[in-house]
């Protein structure tokens, strides 16, 4: 199935994600109050709207709620970002990604229940369209090539197999960098706390556990691939 997703500002950050999407064979409907900007992208994405996200009604318009999710990438307007979000919120739509300038804007987005925020940077457009795609993919560090380290939460159907049973190198060309585990732990009078660690590098009778997260080196097609086949 086809995923569906929405662009809000068109900046260098959200052009970025709309075509990164839209390359990854997402519907995009991109959207943005600068004509020129969204004229650039009709020829790029499914949709390309020229209108005021701060209006609920023009939004309800091009039915935003049916999203798979939405990213808000509306530059330094924090005002029109945040009402944007809440009226995102009150439509239902199922996810929303707001993009933050500073740690207070993103203590207030947590607070309103808008937890998915990113910072802009180099390849923060790449990065947020990636995990869009694949929610599994938890961080990600892009290499030359079409490269790159990723960190994927590890799949159903490979959780209780070794690292030789998974045959990661043989069936998808990936490298096992290491194994970011959980583990539980007694802190101040007695409650339990979960903290990450590190367990090294695999040996070929490692276990993958069900929380485990996986950092993988290899390509962006065979990271896809091992994600989908292993759901």
């Amino acid at each position: 199935m086809i995923e569906k997703f929405a662009v809000i500002g068109l900046g260098l950050i959200g052009n970025g994600i709309a075509r990164t999407l839209a390359k990854r064979g997402a519907e995009v409907i991109a959207i943005d109050t600068d004509y020129e900007k969204v004229e650039a992208m009709k020829d790029v994405v499914a949709h390309a709207v020229a209108l005021d996200a701060t209006d609920r009604k023009a939004l309800e318009a091009q039915n935003i709620a049916d999203t798979d999710a939405v990213v808000v990438a509306m530059g330094n307007n924090f005002e029109a970002a945040l009402l944007c979000c809440t009226h995102l919120q009150e439509m239902g739509v199922k996810r929303i990604l707001s993009r933050v300038s500073n740690k207070h804007q993103k203590t207030i987005f947590n607070k309103i229940g808008i937890t998915e925020t990113y910072a802009p940077d180099e390849e923060v457009g790449k990065t947020v369209a990636e995990k869009l795609v694949n929610p599994d993919i938890q961080a990600i560090l892009q290499l030359p090539d079409d490269y790159e380290v990723t960190e994927v939460r590890v799949p159903r159907r490979v959780a209780g197999k070794t690292v030789e049973e998974a045959s990661l190198r043989k069936k998808y060309n990936l490298n096992i960098v290491t194994v970011k585990r959980t583990y539980e732990v007694e802190g101040e009078n007695g409650t339990k706390l979960s903290e990450e660690h590190i367990i090294g590098v695999p040996q070929s009778d490692t276990v993958f556990q069900e929380n485990d997260v996986l950092i993988l080196l290899g390509k962006v097609q065979d990271l896809d691939r091992f994600i989908e086949v292993n759901r």
